[in-house]
């Protein structure tokens, strides 16, 4: 049976399911585990360890694959075995995440925001570039902001967002981090600025577009 393991460096919302993601830890190469649903989503139930438990971030996880399924613009994915348990083998020491980091010249292609985001979306007819989807880097500020969006076209929700800057340019991106969101919408709305001496964002790129662009998020924040 073929495995794949990786240090669990995102376990995001994805349509009613999660997204999983993480790097080898010799090659760094980044691994994505995807389903044979047209989503690609992961259930719980998919992802669960033998004791019941899911991945956390940094858990150190075996996961059966069955082969290696790319899309143009995500490289990494990987199609799971869904007859066998995923298994944590260990735990990342969170002090070596810069032996991780990624240094990518910009996010992605930049100049097309969303009505709330700022370089926060790519047109569908762009090639993203080299099919890497996702990265993780420090940024150079971070605000996480709560706010309503939605009320002028009837659909008010509150909603989590991270603007920071990585190399001089700006980016206010939707959160999918569960714990990240909770943590915020336990908050008043508001703009919360946090020293980012000691936090890493995984960052990716949505393989499916919606309303003919792909999408970026914060897919995960982890705090050293």
């Amino acid at each position: 049976m073929d495995t794949k393991i990786i240090v669990c460096l995102a376990n995001s919302r994805r349509m009613s399911g999660r997204c999983i993601v993480g790097k080898e830890i010799k090659s760094k190469k980044w691994i994505r585990p995807i389903s044979a649903r047209e989503t690609e989503k992961i259930s719980e139930e998919e992802m669960s360890y033998k004791n019941g438990g899911i991945p956390n971030l940094l858990d150190i996880i075996k996961i059966p694959v069955k082969k290696h399924k790319p899309s143009p613009n995500q490289q990494e994915n990987y199609l799971i075995n869904d007859k066998h348990c995923w298994e944590k083998i260990g735990e990342y020491n969170k002090n070596k995440l810069g032996l991780l980091l990624d240094s990518p010249e910009k996010l992605w292609e930049s100049g097309c925001p969303s009505y709330q985001g700022i370089n926060d979306r790519i047109p569908e007819d762009i090639n993203a570039g080299n099919g890497e989807s996702v990265y993780l880097i420090q940024p150079n500020s971070l605000t996480i902001k709560v706010a309503v969006e939605g009320a002028e076209f009837n659909n008010p929700k509150r909603k989590v967002r991270a603007e920071f800057k990585y190399n001089n340019k700006t980016y206010t991106l939707s959160v999918t981090d569960p714990s990240l969101e909770k943590e915020y919408l336990e908050k008043n709305n508001g703009s919360f600025e946090l020293s980012v001496n000691n936090i890493y964002l995984c960052v990716s790129l949505g393989g499916i577009p919606y309303k003919n662009y792909y999408y970026k998020f914060v897919a995960s924040l982890i705090k050293v």
